[in-house]
């Protein structure tokens, strides 16, 4: 799996998660310069607080367009260490 924006790939991976049609990268096949730290934050009932990063990409930004849960609840523990991506991003 790919996940592209501004025609560039972001991550790229063989080991995605998909939980409620969203693919989770690992946290290492996600290319780390394209990423800012947003502080942004969502809670979601049975998997946590999401964090977000805006993306960062030939000069473009795309605003908490990537997520992740640092510390999922038990439910969700299979995408703790792993960035999902919305927000225009192509995951094909």
């Amino acid at each position: 799996m790919k996940a592209i924006w501004n025609n560039e790939v972001i991550a790229e991976s063989d080991d995605t998660i998909i939980v409620e049609n969203n693919h989770y990268f690992p946290v290492d096949s996600v290319t780390e310069k394209f990423l800012i730290s947003s502080d942004t934050h969502t809670t979601c009932a049975w998997k946590g607080q999401a964090s977000y990063y805006t993306l960062e990409v030939n000069g473009q930004q795309n605003k908490d367009a990537a997520w992740y849960y640092a510390d999922p609840k038990p439910a969700a523990d299979k995408i703790k260490n792993r960035i999902a991506f919305w927000k225009g991003v192509q995951v094909t």
